[in-house]
This record gives structure tokens, C-alpha cells and sequence, in this order.
């Protein structure tokens, strides 16, 4: 899959006049791409139409207008882009009485999940068993992060059994959190053209 240029980030002005239909496309873009994992975690494929979407906002947010502040931007959410023969994809790790917590429960709550990056979060389909390579830097033995960005390399063989009729879930094994769910048809197609 192609990385975003430059020339594809929308000027505000530009963007605004778009933003609507853009946002109403992207949304219903992650509801085929969203899956939960249990109460707590939620798996997000991503596209180069969710990345764009995300930069686009960025850009409006930030009011940023400077080509090399856009262009860092770009070099920050083009690693969400899926590279060839991967899918790419964001884990939300979610509290749900999170308002209702202190800042120490919160930290406790999100650093249960500590270890959740080595080898706990897989793609299984028929035969095959493919675990989420993490990016590093997201957590550590003290703090854990949110959000982390992960990828999945998926080699032809799995991809043909993901084309296929063999089933394809999503499994999360770690030693304080367990979930696994399938992978809807729908999704199934977004990943197929992902890996196209």
C-alpha cells in the first residue's frame, strides 16, 4: 500500500469544504475495520483512508500550514500504513469507568496490560497463528501506554487461507487478560484489499 504524499494533505480551507463527507466515509470505513477484544481492548485496521483521515485532522486541529510541519505529520502517521504483504493496525486499551477513577487507578488499570507486546495478540487463520509485531517504545516496565501501533505480516499462505473459507479470529492471550473474537465477513474483505 502506497504512503500519503504531501500533495494529498488538503489545505484548511480545502479540507473544511470536505470534512463532512470525508468524516461520515472514513466512519463507516472503521466500523467494518473496528473489532473488540473482551471489554477492554479494541483492534482498529488501518488504511491509507483512516491514516489520511487522521493527518487531515491533525492538520485542522494544529492549524498547521507549513509544508514541514505538514510533511512531519506524514512521517509520523505514514508508519500506520500497512507495508506490503502486512496490516497494520491501532489497540485501544479501554477503561470504561474511567471518569470515575484517580490518575493512580487509571495507570494501575492500563499497566495490567504490561507484556501485552511479546507475542500476545494474534491473527489466527485456519492453520496459521500470526503474532502482532508492536512498535517499540510504547511501554515499558514501569508505564504502559493506551495506544499501540502493531503490525501483522502475513504470508501467502495465510493469505490465501484469509481469501479462503478457513476461519480467521483475532485472539489476545496474556496472563491477566484473555478475549478472542471473529472476523466478520466484512473486515475479512477490508483486509483482503489491504493485502492486495
Amino acid at each position: 500500500m502506497e504512503k500519503i504524499r504531501i500533495a494529498e494533505v488538503l489545505d484548511l480551507v480545502e479540507y473544511e469544504k470536505v470534512r463532512d463527507a470525508m468524516r461520515d466515509r472514513v466512519i463507516e470505513t472503521k466500523t467494518r475495520r473496528r473489532l473488540s477484544l473482551g471489554d477492554n481492548l479494541t483492534l482498529l485496521f488501518e488504511n491509507r483512508e483512516t491514516v489520511l483521515f487522521q493527518i487531515q485532522e491533525m492538520v485542522r486541529t494544529e492549524r498547521i500550514v507549513k509544508p514541514e510541519a505538514i510533511q512531519a505529520e506524514l512521517d509520523t502517521y505514514n508508519d500506520l500504513v500497512p507495508d506490503p504483504g502486512e496490516l497494520s493496525a491501532t489497540l485501544f486499551i479501554e477503561i470504561p469507568d474511567i471518569f470515575r477513577m484517580t490518575n493512580d487507578e487509571v495507570r494501575e488499570a492500563v499497566n495490567r496490560f504490561q507484556g501485552l507486546e511479546h507475542g500476545c495478540v494474534r491473527l489466527s487463520v485456519g492453520s496459521h497463528e500470526i503474532a502482532a509485531r508492536f512498535e517499540e517504545g510504547r511501554s515499558n516496565e514501569e508505564k504502559m501506554s493506551a495506544v499501540h501501533f502493531l503490525r501483522f505480516p502475513v504470508q501467502a499462505p495465510a493469505r490465501e487461507a484469509l481469501a479462503g473459507d478457513s476461519p480467521a479470529r483475532i485472539v489476545v492471550s496474556h496472563p491477566r487478560y484473555a478475549a478472542e473474537a471473529g472476523v466478520p465477513p466484512a473486515m475479512r474483505q477490508e483486509l483482503l484489499q489491504d493485502l492486495a
